[in-house]
């Protein structure tokens, strides 16, 4: 029997039962209360940090950091540190970042769909 320890998925697991593991990696890495919505502020454009701070109001600048850091490790956005006084620094969305999209977008339909306030 497969497991999944500690430390994430046995090499068993991610080979016999790939189509849970799939499922399990992608929520993995979106793990976070702010990182659908980070990702779907990303969609259209790169932000600095204070956009991204303004737009996400109610989160703490150590819960941003935080999440914006665990998204540029798991390789879903960039960040480009501009040589300027003071430091200038976007985040945009990398290609594996472009991938998730479509996934949070249907999310953004379902929410619409099934949400408190629909028709």
């Amino acid at each position: 029997m497969s497991r999944i320890c500690k430390d994430g998925f046995d090499k068993e697991c991610i080979k016999e039962q790939r189509e849970f593991y799939g499922i399990a990696y992608t929520q993995n890495i979106l793990s976070g209360r702010w990182k659908y919505v980070i990702l779907w502020y990303l969609k259209t454009k790169e932000r600095r940090y204070s956009e991204i701070k303004a737009f996400l109001w109610d989160i703490s600048q150590g819960s941003l950091t935080k999440q914006l850091r665990e998204l540029e490790t798991d390789g879903l956005i960039n960040r480009k540190v501009f040589p300027e006084v003071p430091p200038r620094v976007e985040y945009s969305l990398t290609s594996k970042g472009e991938e998730l999209i479509p996934i949070i977008d249907l999310m953004e339909e379902f929410g619409k769909k099934f949400g408190e306030h629909a028709d």
